[in-house]
């Protein structure tokens, strides 16, 4: 198996939130490319608020959702290239 070579990609996180909301934006910078994912946590009025779990789950979002994105960008490329003639 050869060594892993290093590629350099960065996350960079932003985060909104108000007493009921919690919006997170993640950036990937993969070096060629840049994309985003969001997502969003709403708290119900019934439950305390407890800011780290909205963030929590506002970035776990925000990272599924650039998974998705990046999945998208990968089949985008497989299907770009002609199929292996066997």
């Amino acid at each position: 198996m050869e060594s892993l070579q290093p590629h350099r990609w960065t996350l960079r996180f932003e985060t909104r939130e108000d007493d009921d909301h919690c919006d997170m934006v993640v950036h990937l910078d993969a070096g060629d490319r840049s994309l985003s994912g969001y997502g969003r946590s709403r708290r119900n009025p019934a439950d305390p608020a407890v800011p780290q779990v909205g963030e929590e789950l506002a970035a776990a979002r925000a990272l599924h959702d650039l998974a998705r994105h990046l999945t998208d960008d990968a089949w985008d490329m497989i299907e770009a290239y002609p199929a292996a003639i066997v």
